[in-house]
């Protein structure tokens, strides 16, 4: 869940976030608003980091993926397989009230639309939209993909002229296909590039929109080379949109259930704020920094630094040889940058890492000039990491992250620990959450073998699928990660289909 959409920012973040319930909290927890102190921050060069140049010695170069599951907890691949299964079907056709978060509305003339929606919150987000296909294609699920890719391009595509972010896929859409911003976060974009290029490797290229590896290059050549473009708000997604205008309250769900009853039981109004409407200029422009070789928070330019969980080594090395050709060596340089970031970035002995942070890997302020604690978007950095060690097992500091991170949170106790901390470990929640544990259970795969470690994998395997309100990012994480640690997320090669 992330936040392009700068118009919420300032105002309203310590409203939001004194009101909105864990996951709601998330665009504006991990979102500070523009500060003096950031804006004018200027970053140091990028330090020397160490290269690593060829296939590695991981599953790219040897084919083999470590089953977690049955080598360390004695579970059948039969049983990890089914597991698998079952989580896809309960999130993707299970009941519609409190099981599933993929949803088919309609057709057009490319076929079947589909959306994946952030249940609790009732959107849909590029986050969602894009690891649902990449669950598909993973799992050979080609009519869900296809839905969700269409879905995706029908209505998330930024295609309107005097939109500086076109080209880019608007972050937050109403499950209607109507805005809730129209502006780009990259991680959606990312995972699209990634999906899109298995489903090339996997299904072969279509026509149109369903030329899957044109589609990919298409985006992955817009990160880097966008151009700066300047725009007055209000800004449309298409053009025959009419002016996108955010409310003067929050967009209402239906499904929140959670936070009206506790509304109610406080005796209190849900809370309500107005978002400044005033036409502003915004200036927007690629999705990396090229001084420091990595992705950015968002393209707007006046929004400073990175984001840890958006940094992707696994899925650079692939771009640096499937991807544009122009484009290869800045994709390889990316990868190892990246490694070195995550040791910069995350605390020397709690392995935290902080939602967003300066390019150079200091500190970066909150809305209420507090530094960037470890938070929602967080919890994927541990496994970013060690999905890149599992597949090129070329950076061994990856196995020092994992080892630290699990120690501190298994010091906190397995099944309890908070789903937000201050880098050095005060918990800043009292909340567990089934997707911060889902994807410490990934950390296993680079973590040091021993109880420590199996302690993570036995937890995720004996959590049931999440179901419910907060079912979106959760059950999101949890399903990959149940395929990571099993071996079946994989790196779908060109040619082969496998």
């Amino acid at each position: 869940m992330r936040t392009g959409s700068l118009a919420l920012m300032a105002s309203v973040t310590a409203i939001m976030l004194a009101a909105l319930p864990a996951y709601a909290q998330q665009k504006a927890a991990s979102t500070p608003p523009p500060m003096t102190a950031n804006t004018a921050y200027v970053d140091a060069p990028q330090p020397p980091f160490a290269h690593h140049p060829g296939d590695g010695k991981g599953a790219y170069a040897t084919g083999h993926y470590h089953n977690l599951f049955a080598e360390r907890l004695g579970v059948s691949p039969a049983q990890t397989h089914q597991r698998i299964e079952d989580a896809f079907r309960q999130l993707f056709h299970g009941d519609g009230q409190e099981e599933r978060v993929y949803f088919e509305t309609g057709a057009n003339a490319n076929g079947t639309l589909a959306y994946i929606t952030d249940w609790a919150n009732n959107d849909a987000r590029t986050e969602g939209m894009s690891y649902g296909m990449m669950i598909a294609v993973q799992l050979n699920k080609k009519r869900e993909f296809d839905a969700l890719w269409n879905w995706a391009h029908t209505y998330m595509l930024i295609t309107d002229p005097n939109n500086p972010s076109r080209g880019y896929f608007a972050w937050s859409m109403g499950t209607d296909g109507s805005p809730r911003s129209v502006s780009a976060a990259p991680d959606g974009e990312e995972y699209f590039v990634m999906a899109l290029y298995f489903a090339a490797n996997r299904w072969g290229n279509g026509k149109g929109i369903y030329n899957y590896k044109a589609e990919a290059d298409k985006i992955l050549r817009g990160m880097r080379h966008h151009p700066v473009l300047t725009g007055t708000t209000p800004f449309r997604i298409h053009p025959d949109d009419a002016p996108f205008v955010p409310p003067a309250t929050p967009w209402p769900s239906p499904n929140n259930r959670a936070m009206q009853a506790q509304a109610e039981k406080d005796g209190k109004p849900l809370p309500s704020f107005h978002f400044s409407n005033a036409p502003r200029p915004v200036t927007v422009g690629p999705m990396v920094d090229e001084a420091h070789t990595m992705i950015r928070f968002v393209p707007e330019t006046n929004v400073t630094g990175t984001d840890a969980s958006y940094h992707l080594p696994a899925f650079y090395e692939l771009w640096s040889r499937w991807g544009p050709k122009e484009d290869r060596a800045f994709w390889a340089r990316a990868a190892d940058v990246s490694r070195d970031f995550f040791d910069r970035v995350t605390d020397p002995k709690t392995g935290l890492a902080p939602d967003r942070s300066h390019f150079d890997g200091s500190t970066l302020l909150t809305w209420d000039g507090q530094p960037d604690p470890f938070g929602y978007d967080s919890w994927r950095t541990i496994s970013n990491w060690s999905v890149d060690y599992s597949w090129w097992g070329k950076a061994a500091n990856e196995t020092t992250l994992s080892d630290r991170q699990q120690n501190f949170l298994y010091a906190q106790g397995v099944d309890r620990f908070a789903d937000r901390y201050t880098l050095d470990g005060k918990p800043l929640s009292t909340r567990y959450s089934v997707g911060m544990a889902s994807t410490a259970a990934v950390g296993s795969l680079a973590a040091t073998p021993g109880a420590t470690s199996d302690a993570f994998l036995k937890a995720l395997w004996d959590t049931p699928t999440p179901s419910g309100e907060q079912r979106y990012f959760d059950g999101m994480l949890y399903l990959m990660s149940l395929m990571h640690v099993s071996g079946e997320f994989r790196i779908i090669m060109p040619h082969t289909g496998k």
